[in-house]
């Protein structure tokens, strides 16, 4: 009888569920809505409603200094990203194809610690320690700025691949093993085609946090080294137009174009199937 009412439980059928989750949708949507809607306003202000005109969206797009700092954060984006996947892969084979041992765990959780810890004290942190390396080299450019996002990506990255790892078939990678191919084949002809989508999927979703980052990105930058989202905060904090609701609008698509291809690439094909 127990067995009966836990399978047929479902948290759906709760009294005020369906209430409850439609006030918690408005209320995570309804501003991102009203910044949509707004980025598209004719006029000046962003309350007050003057008229339909894709004027911010034109003006967004002749601003040199918006153009910069878009290039410079898809520039980091996109080294960051492939620097934290290729990391996170490694690592991801060593914790998962090897038999387990004592302080496997705890290697678990220093991969994710970064998860944990307040963005802020990875902030400071990385501020201490590349301050001091800019003291002794003299180099204060853009590697700075890669090397914190590619650190702060890194478990990003390792999660997708992770599973993706954690749900194959090592049937195949035994074959392969059983007919004399050496690790390097095995995993250039088996694991890696098999691992690929995790990889992918992996690939985006550290683009996406390393593209959205502003905390260690506004404690590690130096002079003239603004991404578009610090360059938005610094906006924010002298005067507030449309454009700064255009930039956020086509930010947002960007962000949720990447999300969208990560969602089908890394779902298991095999929960799909009836």
């Amino acid at each position: 009888m127990a067995r009966n009412v836990a399978r047929n439980f479902s948290i759906k059928r709760l009294p005020g569920f369906a209430t409850i989750a439609m006030l918690c949708f408005f209320v995570l949507y309804l501003p991102i809505a009203t910044l949509v809607v707004y980025a598209f306003n004719a006029g000046t202000s962003i309350a007050i409603w003057e008229g339909l005109s894709l004027r911010w969206f034109a003006s967004a797009w002749q601003n040199q200094q918006v153009i910069d700092a878009s290039i410079r954060s898809l520039q980091i984006a996109s080294v960051a990203a492939v620097i934290a996947t290729a990391c996170a892969t490694l690592a991801a084979l060593a914790t998962t194809r090897t038999t387990p041992y004592r302080g496997l765990t705890f290697k678990y959780s220093m991969l994710n610690i970064p998860l944990l810890v307040p963005e802020i004290v990875t902030a400071v942190a990385l501020l201490i320690l590349f301050s001091r390396i800019k003291v002794w080299t003299g180099y204060s450019g853009l590697g700075y700025l890669i090397a914190a996002h590619s650190a702060f990506c890194v478990p990003f990255a390792y999660l997708p691949i992770r599973a993706r790892l954690e749900n194959m078939d090592l049937s195949l990678e035994r074959a392969a093993a059983d007919l004399y191919a050496t690790p390097y084949k095995t995993f250039r002809y088996v694991t890696l085609p098999l691992l690929w989508p995790g990889i992918l999927a992996g690939l985006m979703l550290a683009f996406v946090i390393s593209l959205d980052d502003v905390v260690i990105t506004e404690f590690v930058k130096s002079g003239g080294q603004d991404t578009l989202p610090t360059y938005m905060l610094g906006q924010l904090r002298r005067v507030v137009t449309p454009e700064m609701n255009a930039i956020s609008t086509v930010f947002l698509m960007l962000s949720l174009a990447i999300v969208t291809v990560f969602f089908f690439i890394s779902r298991n094909p095999q929960k799909d199937e009836p």
